[in-house]
């Protein structure tokens, strides 16, 4: 095994802290989570008192301080026990990040604290029934009148959407301007003309809280606009190769845990009075897994070192989200096929690990749309 530079020895303290509260306030909670359909708020309020939620967060705003390193530990124990209820890194790694860096002081103090503590559970509302990808093409719009945005539209597929008590909408200011129109809002749920709809059920990540999201004239005051008006395209390009990389991050991690499982499993179960590992074609097969994995944890790490280094471009991170998501499915249906019938049953963590995993090639933008943005690169 390629041993791993990035980590200090703090990084592998925060790990094993980490994991043992997976261990014991998630793993045995989350086949009754994805029942219900989402995680209990009291999970979170668990993680903020741990101070696994907005770890690189500023000690003034109620974060740890830490470097990026320690978000990159907490993503990958969450994904090594496939905890995917758990909305911890889009609400500490993508709607943190948005508020400490377009918000304003108010803004910043009022909900940083509240985010980093659990007391807050925070969303970001891009997608909408007819626009995917194509984030210009939102339909949302955010009117000024006055001191106020009047605010319209509906979204949907939202993380954290039925939990969130604040949510950072993308809607456009100027439906003629294309991309140069939109721009960014933080949302109180409680405000009037806001509503939440139905919680949506998914082929996978069946404990993560998915839902629609309603505005009706929702009067946002001006003092919510993150950053300068018009200016929300150009703020959600740079945040998205982050966004990008913790799913690259997340899928070789799976993937990792997909080979740990079945090597286990190989090992146990026998035909013919023969240990599956012991066949040539099962032992060929996970040697070529080991490989490819190998192979792509080698390259994440290194966009890793890019981004501490502020050096980690769109289309590098586009890369890492493409190769690393489709090797992720690839080798998990692998390893569902080695597990045989045993591998379609939900009770089986390879088999809940290969249905989550499906999902991984589409939000954060789809394997086509990744393509397409690392061949304008070229």
């Amino acid at each position: 095994m390629i041993p791993r530079t990035l980590f200090t020895e703090e990084h592998e303290m925060l790990r094993q802290s980490a994991r043992r509260f997976m261990e014991t306030e998630v793993l045995p909670h989350h086949e009754r989570w994805e029942e219900q359909g989402y995680v209990d708020r009291e999970v979170w309020r668990k993680a903020g008192a741990a101070g696994f939620l907005c770890a690189s967060m500023p000690e003034q705003y109620g974060g740890a301080g830490a470097d990026q390193l320690y978000s990159v530990v907490l993503i990958e124990e969450q994904a090594r026990v496939n905890a995917t209820g758990l909305g911890f890194g889009l609400h500490s790694e993508i709607v943190a990040p948005y508020l400490l860096h377009y918000g304003s002081e108010q803004l910043k103090s009022h909900y940083l604290p509240r985010l980093a503590s659990g007391e807050m559970v925070g969303a970001i509302a891009m997608t909408e029934p007819g626009t995917g990808s194509d984030l210009q093409g939102v339909q949302s719009t955010a009117i000024r009148d006055g001191d106020h945005y009047i605010l319209n539209g509906s979204k949907t597929f939202i993380t954290n959407g039925w939990h969130a008590d604040v949510v950072i909408v993308v809607a456009k200011t100027d439906p003629a301007a294309g991309a140069k129109g939109i721009s960014l809002f933080v949302v109180d749920t409680g405000m009037a003309g806001f509503s939440k709809g139905k919680r949506l059920k998914k082929a996978g990540m069946k404990a993560q809280d998915t839902s629609e999201l309603f505005f009706d004239n929702v009067r946002v005051p001006a003092a919510r606009l993150l950053g300068e008006e018009g200016r929300g395209f150009a703020y959600l390009m740079q945040e998205l190769p982050w966004e990008r990389l913790q799913i690259a991050i997340m899928a070789v991690t799976s993937a990792e845990a997909g080979l740990d499982w079945t090597l286990q499993y190989t090992r146990e179960r026998k035909a013919f009075k023969r240990a599956l590992a012991e066949f040539q074609t099962v032992a060929h097969t996970l040697a070529e897994i080991k490989t490819e994995i190998s192979c792509m944890r080698v390259f994440v790490d290194r966009c890793i070192e890019l981004l501490l280094e502020k050096q980690l471009d769109a289309a590098t991170a586009s890369m890492a989200k493409l190769a690393a998501t489709e090797m992720q499915f690839k080798v998990l249906d692998r390893c569902v096929q080695l597990h045989g019938g045993y591998g379609y049953m939900w009770e089986y963590p390879i088999t809940r690990a290969w249905a989550d995993a499906r999902v991984q090639r589409v939000y954060g933008g789809t394997s086509e749309i990744m393509k397409e943005l690392i061949s304008r690169s070229l």
